[in-house]
């Protein structure tokens, strides 16, 4: 046996007592949480919320970084190539995840195998609504709108591959319609376009249209779920609103740099579930029209890889070309 040999075993237990060691001790430092949108989006809302709980209980600061940009797929590549030891994690959306990986050709990452899904932890049903300048009052309104004009009426969205966009596919597919896609950079930008009408129509979670639904710049036509929303109590679910072939939802994760010891991965993944479960965090997602969600490790990847399955088939059916 060569002395390489003989000195490689001993090597990698030293790597995995350090991995251990490290984990017992962790956080010792501040987490950064790089958020791949803009600050006050739907995505920043819910991850604030919940990493105001997990700090106080892990007794470290989370500083939230946003990062906007290519529909999150910016700041989800620099998170994935940061160091693998838990102190750099990212708010996951389903786009820069799941979604892209089938309408982009080179992403610059690979979400399952340059990333560890912690947990989703928001599951946000799809709001539809329209522009009070656009004088549709209804979801049987926008059908007929949007068949009589096909490809004149437009929705926004945080970006190509989002579920924003994606639900709008969905909702063309459904509906035998055209609508033409208009992604933004910052949401931000988004709201006063809605109210003004140069946008007329969005597929939105709820904190994303917040703001010109309370000024009266635009009406929710139906909430896309099987309930209606706590922070919407008079808007009707899609059924009731004569289109019950339409349900869909949006999700927001918590992952880690591949590599990342699977100790502090568990530990990020009891915090997150115990934070979801605390009075004032779900207060608080209920007012920003979310659902917490927490799955176990194993049942994150799970979901990750069906979910990257599901993006692919709405995509290929909606014929969106691949972005080079």
């Amino acid at each position: 046996m060569t002395i390489a040999a003989r000195l490689i075993p001993g090597l990698v237990f030293s790597v995995l007592l350090a991995g251990v060691a490290n984990a017992q001790t962790y956080p010792s430092r501040p987490i950064t949480t790089i958020i791949p949108f803009a600050g006050g989006s739907a995505s920043d809302v819910v991850s604030r919320i919940m990493l105001d709980r997990m700090s106080k209980s892990m007794g470290q600061p989370i500083i939230v970084e946003n990062r906007p940009g290519a529909g999150g797929n910016s700041g989800t590549m620099a998170a994935a190539r940061t160091t693998p030891d838990g102190y750099t994690i990212v708010g996951a959306g389903s786009g820069p995840i799941a979604a892209n990986v089938s309408l982009y050709k080179n992403l610059g990452y690979d979400p399952y195998k340059d990333l560890e899904i912690i947990s989703p932890f928001a599951g946000f049903t799809i709001v539809v609504v329209a522009s009070t300048n656009a004088k549709i009052n209804s979801l049987k309104e926008l059908v007929a709108r949007a068949k009589a004009e096909p490809g004149k009426l437009n929705y926004g969205s945080v970006g190509i591959g989002s579920s924003q966009h994606l639900a709008g596919e969905y909702f063309a597919q459904v509906t035998g319609t055209k609508l033409t896609h208009v992604p933004y950079r910052n949401i931000a930008q988004y709201g006063p376009d809605l109210i003004a009408g140069s946008v007329q129509l969005g597929f939105q979670w709820f904190p994303n249209v917040a703001a010109p639904i309370q000024s009266g710049g635009a009406k929710v036509l139906a909430v896309a779920g099987d309930q209606r929303l706590p922070a919407l109590p008079d808007a009707p679910t899609t059924t009731e609103a004569g289109l019950p072939q339409y349900k869909i939802a949006g999700w927001f994760a918590l992952a880690a740099p591949g590599g990342t010891p699977r100790p502090i991965l568990e530990r990020l993944n009891k915090e997150l579930a115990a934070a979801l479960a605390d009075p004032k965090v779900k207060q608080g997602f209920a007012k920003a029209g979310a659902a917490p969600i927490s799955l176990s490790l194993d049942a994150a990847k799970k979901f990750h890889a069906e979910q990257i399955v599901l993006y692919r088939n709405i995509i290929t059916k909606a014929g969106i070309p691949r972005i080079q």
